[in-house]
C-alpha cells in the first residue's frame, strides 16, 4: 500500500508539474525536485532523478506539437548548436560546486523576467522576427550557450530564461517560443544533461517510471492547451511561473546560505 501511495504521489506531482511547464515552457523542477527531496533523496540522487524525468517533458511536447508542422529546422539546429555544449559544460560542473549564491541569484534574475514580460504588455502577443544577421546570431548565440551552461547545472526555471530570449532576441510570440523551448530545451537538452548527471550519480530508478509516465502526459496536456488557448494565457502562465519558481530559488538559496 506504501509503494502505490508512493508512486501514485509522484505521478500526480510529475503530471501537475509538466502540464504547467508545457503551458510557460520551463519550470517543472520547481514542483519536481523539492518533493524528491522531502521524500528522502540526497539532493545529488534527486537531481539526477529529475534530469533524466525532466526528458520526458520534450517528449509529450514534441508528440502535440509535430502535429503543428510550423517548426524552422534551420532555427532548430542553430539553438542546439549553441545550447548543448553548455548543457554537458554545466552538468559536469554542478555536483563539485556550492550552490547557494547561484541559486540565490538565479532566483532573483527568473522572477525579474516575470516582472519585464509584465512591464511590456505586448510582448510576445505577435510575432515580430528580428535579430537575424550575423551580428545578431553571434549574440543570441552566445546567450545561449550561457543558458545552457546554467540549464545543465540546475534543476529548474532555465527553459523560462531560453522561452524570454527567443521572443525578446528573436521576435518569436510566445506560442512559438514555447514550442521550440518544449522540444529542443525539454527533449535535447534535458537528454544531454541527463546523461552527463547521471553518469556521475545514479538515480533512483524505481521512482522513474511514475515520474516519466507523468511528465509526458502532463506536457502533452500542457503544449495541447498552449496551442489551443494562444499566446495570451501562454503569456500569463510564463509570467505567472517565472516569479513563483523565482521566489522559490531565492528561498533555497538563503536557506542554504544560512546553513553553511
Amino acid at each position: 500500500m506504501d509503494m502505490i501511495i508512493e508512486q501514485g504521489t509522484l505521478l500526480l506531482l510529475s503530471l501537475v508539474a509538466n502540464t504547467l511547464s508545457a503551458m510557460a515552457g520551463g519550470g517543472a523542477g520547481l514542483l519536481q525536485l523539492p518533493v524528491l527531496l522531502f521524500l528522502g533523496l540526497s539532493f545529488n540522487t534527486a537531481l539526477a532523478t529529475h534530469k533524466i524525468a525532466s526528458v520526458a517533458l520534450g517528449i509529450g511536447a514534441t508528440l502535440r506539437h509535430m502535429k503543428e508542422g510550423n517548426l524552422d529546422y534551420r532555427f532548430c539546429g542553430f539553438v542546439l548548436l549553441c545550447g548543448l555544449p553548455g548543457v554537458i559544460l554545466g552538468a559536469d560542473i554542478i555536483l563539485t560546486i556550492p550552490e547557494g549564491w547561484t541559486i540565490f541569484s538565479l532566483g532573483i534574475l527568473t522572477s525579474s523576467l516575470g516582472i519585464y514580460s509584465i512591464l511590456k504588455g505586448s510582448l510576445g502577443l505577435t510575432a515580430e522576427p528580428k535579430n537575424r544577421d550575423r551580428r545578431g546570431m553571434v549574440i543570441g548565440g552566445l546567450t545561449l550557450f550561457m543558458i545552457g551552461i546554467l540549464n545543465g547545472s540546475l534543476t529548474s526555471g532555465t527553459g523560462l530564461f531560453v522561452t524570454l530570449w527567443l521572443v525578446r532576441w528573436f521576435g518569436l510570440d510566445y506560442k512559438t517560443a514555447v514550442t521550440y523551448v518544449l522540444i529542443l530545451v525539454g527533449l535535447f537538452w534535458n537528454s544531454a544533461g541527463a546523461i552527463t548527471v547521471s553518469l556521475q550519480q545514479a538515480p533512483r530508478w524505481e521512482w522513474l517510471a511514475a515520474l516519466l509516465i507523468g511528465a509526458t502526459a502532463g506536457s502533452y496536456l500542457g503544449a495541447h492547451l498552449a496551442i489551443t488557448q494562444g499566446n495570451t494565457l501562454v503569456k500569463r502562465a510564463f509570467e505567472a511561473l517565472t516569479i513563483i519558481v523565482g521566489i522559490k530559488l531565492i528561498t533555497d538559496g538563503v536557506l542554504i546560505l544560512s546553513t553553511v
